[in-house]
């Protein structure tokens, strides 16, 4: 028998770089059971303009978006009083930021809590020991829009934190926006993470780990894809080096040719396998594991520590 639910719905928005999403969930013994979920790609780290500003466009698909979770969160009967809505990196740094979230404000009834990097990485953390099976010592990497968080932690304890800015849509601006893609891209991609990476490159593999775990769309990406053709959903250097010639030889830029490539996928799909192979070469990574869960899911524990 299922215990019963205590306390109220609750949702946790969270506005990446590359994805808006919302999570209603309820609590039950003692943890979030999720009832629903809602997930838009609005890529809002492409719009960024010269001058630092999120551009018109993408400024009202953000809205738009969060106009949507406004009427879902009626439908899921969750009161604006019980939400959380969190932004990471674009909204950290845009000049407009306060006229994004001046906007929302009247559509989702709680103001936006824009974070930082580093907290940004507890939360994943948080998100990823509440859902994900395994020991030991582990680094989590979650590849977002316009930044990455490396978290190295053993049970519920973080032992070593870092925010860098290593995007997948960021990249895809940067070094990904020609078709046809080349070797060279994904050449320019390693030095520039290499470069990124500096000091946290040798303190991350000082700490060491025993297993790895990702947490992003471009990790999800690739294990829907290895699902799709019936394979492991381990991702290792040898599938992410097959992924790369795989991009090399298409002839079109929607990249059909590729067995299990969601289409939702296609437009930071060559960004996110060069990032994953970078970090593979760079860390000496030997497999990753997809997380069960990850900042939206640390969100969403908050919220239920908070309201029961």
């Amino acid at each position: 028998m299922t215990p019963p639910a205590t306390g109220p719905r609750y949702a946790a928005i969270t506005l990446g770089s590359n994805s808006f999403n919302m999570l209603v969930a309820t609590t039950v013994a003692g943890k979030p059971k999720v009832l629903a979920k809602y997930k838009r790609k609005v890529r809002l780290a492409e719009g960024i303009g010269s001058d630092g500003s999120l551009n018109p466009q993408v400024f009202a698909r953000g809205l738009d978006c969060l106009a949507m979770f406004s009427r879902m969160l009626d439908k899921e009967q969750v009161s604006r009083e019980h939400i959380a809505v969190i932004a990471t990196a674009t909204l950290r740094c845009i000049a407009n930021a306060d006229d994004f979230c001046q906007a929302a404000l009247p559509i989702l009834g709680q103001p936006i809590e824009i974070i930082s990097g580093l907290k940004e990485a507890e939360l994943i953390y948080q998100g990823m020991s509440a859902t994900t099976q395994g020991e030991g010592r582990r680094l989590v990497i979650d590849i977002g829009g316009a930044s990455t968080e490396f978290i190295i932690g053993e049970d519920k304890k973080i032992l070593l934190k870092a925010s860098l800015a290593i995007g997948c849509v960021t990249f895809n601006d940067k070094f990904f926006n020609s078709f046809p893609f080349q070797p060279q891209d994904f050449d320019a991609t390693q030095a520039h993470i290499e470069t990124e990476l500096g000091q946290y490159r040798e303190r991350l593999r000082q700490h060491g780990w025993h297993g790895v775990v990702g947490a992003s769309g471009a990790v999800q990406a690739v294990v829907e894809l290895l699902n799709a053709r019936g394979l492991s959903q381990t991702i290792t250097l040898k599938v992410l080096s097959e992924l790369k010639d795989e991009i090399l030889i298409q002839r079109d830029s929607s990249l059909s040719e590729i067995i299990g490539l969601h289409h939702e996928r296609v437009a930071t799909f060559a960004s996110g396998v060069a990032i994953l192979l970078a970090l593979f070469n760079l860390l000496e990574i030997n497999a990753l594991e997809l997380s069960g869960g990850a900042l939206r899911e640390g969100v969403l524990q908050q919220l239920a520590e908070r309201l029961t």
